[in-house]
């Protein structure tokens, strides 16, 4: 499969795979949705096919792998591919969410930590590991996203899944704030990543920052930021004397 996004002029409706730096504060499906709506103007159709790789959080932000017509097909194939990511672990509070969509519940000492102690969880993290899901996730259950449940107090038991760290680097130096690189696997949870080597330090955590970098081999570096990709789709447009 060809591991880089499709390149200018694209052919939308045929298919084409577009790279995205996903903003801060925008759900994947926000992103999709405006990719569609800019394409059914540009195309004037009323449906076109439009897809994600894999969901990024609403806080997170980086590569967002969306595919359009037939290559579509291709999403299942990249949705296993294995990620990048880097951003930030604060020590000392945990929140229900595992980040900073809720605030902190409980507070945790952090005076005890020491850079071995880091070192000996990091090194715990690496290679095949069970890891539970947030509950604030998009996992459906009994039809419902465990994210609606959450909202409404609603607690449900939630089984381990296999995932595998391949690279967990860590950088203590504006330490209770712990800043990280991670190669891992389809589905890992990153926050969950983050919660648990709270635990594992004897304290608590929560993920603060969280920017995917990589995709298999797609970039971020490749990326369209989102209004230039708009700007440029309007001006594919034809003008009123083209009409």
């Amino acid at each position: 499969m060809e591991q880089k996004g499709s390149k200018p002029p694209y052919d939308f409706k045929a298919g084409a795979v577009l790279l995205f730096d996903k903003p801060m504060g925008w759900t994947s499906f926000d992103v999709v949705n405006k990719v569609r709506y800019s394409l059914k103007r540009l195309l004037q159709v009323r449906k076109i096919k439009v897809g994600h790789s894999g969901t990024l959080d609403p806080l997170a932000t980086g590569l967002l792998i969306i595919c359009t017509g037939k290559f579509t097909k291709r999403l299942t194939d990249m949705q296993g591919l294995p990620k990048t990511y880097t951003g930030s672990i604060t020590l000392g509070g945990t929140t229900p969410s595992y980040d900073l969509e809720t605030e902190i519940d409980q507070t945790f000492p952090t005076e005890h930590i020491t850079t071995a102690l880091l070192e000996t969880a990091r090194q715990s993290y690496m290679g095949p590991i069970e890891q539970i899901p947030p509950m604030f996730s998009a996992i459906k259950m009994g039809g419902e996203a465990l994210y609606k449940k959450a909202r409404k107090g609603i607690q449900v038991e939630l089984k381990t899944r296999p995932v595998e760290i391949f690279r967990f680097d860590i950088d203590q130096t504006a330490f209770p704030v712990i800043d990280f690189e991670v190669d891992c696997s389809k589905g890992t949870y990153i926050r969950s990543l983050a919660y648990d080597f709270g635990k594992a330090v004897q304290s608590g955590a929560h993920l603060s920052a969280l920017r995917r970098t990589k995709v298999g081999e797609f970039r971020i570096e490749d990326a369209w930021n989102l209004e230039e990709f708009i700007a440029y789709v309007n001006g594919l447009m034809p003008s009123e004397e083209d009409v």
